[in-house]
């Protein structure tokens, strides 16, 4: 091997290292750090208003930065929350204007192409919410009804494949966002809508008359939901992941999911009332990013 061609080599090892380090060296240089958040994806992420968010994944990630900035040895670490979506949340992770992302993100085989996830902290169930008096108690009742999902979301795919599997012809109508998406069901231009059901529950007990909702129908899939960040930065990787586990081991998760899913919440001081997943308490016990498709072959 000629000298060129190893120098070639060194700066192409250079460049992965330092695209591999860029995380915690951003954090360090800058001194700020960029949260992404949700505007209303249950009582995982969403906002008060002026400014302020909370949730389970907010505060869990809340938690992880703090060891982040004890790790890089940093006295102040000033933490930027900016509002993603559904459809722009993958993109701004990827361009480097967020730089972890705490909201209802399902890890799945495909997105592990483009960004990368911590270890799980919350599986989903996909389950469709009805109006209380309209009789739908299944997905075969949906025959020629408008069904409502949020615009970006993995829910739209699963959505489709059950729409496939059972031949069940319906319309589907899209929220920009999960507020949106429920608007739709509420003011009657949908009659069913399908989503993580934490989400569905968290929006029903905020609502003026959660009475007048339920959650109905057999589960549509299994998804685990992981907080992202920028693929191919193992340092990053392996400082959040050892945060959530340093919590899932101390029961900082546990009591977590108890104030933000079993808890009354604010603004509203209402609970979600949503138990642990058996799923989910498999996921604690042995932590791993397995994607979607993984639960989907049990």
């Amino acid at each position: 091997m000629n000298k060129k061609s190893l120098l070639v080599l060194a700066l192409a090892a250079a460049a992965i290292g330092a695209a591999q380090a860029d995380t915690l060296k951003k954090i360090k240089d800058s001194g700020t750090v960029t949260m992404g958040v949700r505007e209303s994806s249950g009582a995982l992420s969403y906002t008060l208003g002026d400014g302020k968010y909370v949730g389970y994944h907010v505060e869990i990630c809340q938690k992880v930065l703090a060891d982040v900035q004890k790790q890089l040895g940093l006295a102040k670490l000033d933490v930027k929350y900016q509002p993603v979506t559904s459809q722009n949340r993958i993109p701004l992770v990827q361009n480097g204007t967020v730089d972890i992302e705490c909201g209802s993100t399902t890890n799945n085989a495909t997105r592990q192409k483009d960004v990368s996830f911590a270890v799980t902290t919350f599986v989903e169930e996909v389950r469709m919410v009805v109006k209380a008096n309209s009789g739908i108690t299944a997905v075969n009742q949906l025959a020629g009804r408008t069904v409502a999902t949020t615009t970006g979301t993995t829910s739209v795919q699963t959505l489709r494949k059950h729409e496939r599997a059972t031949g069940v012809d319906f319309k589907e109508v899209f929220g920009k966002d999960h507020a949106d998406s429920f608007l739709l069901l509420e003011s009657g231009r949908a009659d069913a809508f399908v989503m993580d059901g934490s989400l569905l529950a968290g929006l029903v007990s905020r609502s003026k008359n959660p009475a007048d909702y339920k959650i109905v129908g057999d589960v549509f899939s299994v998804e685990p939901i992981g907080i992202m960040f920028r693929k191919d930065d193992p340092a990053f990787k392996k400082a959040v992941d050892d945060s959530i586990k340093a919590m899932i081991k101390s029961g900082d998760v546990a009591k977590l999911y108890d104030k933000w899913l079993l808890q009354p919440i604010p603004p509203s001081n209402t609970k979600v009332g949503l138990p642990m997943s058996d799923n989910l308490k498999a996921a604690l016990a042995n932590p791993n990013d397995k994607p979607a498709e993984d639960y989907a072959k049990k």
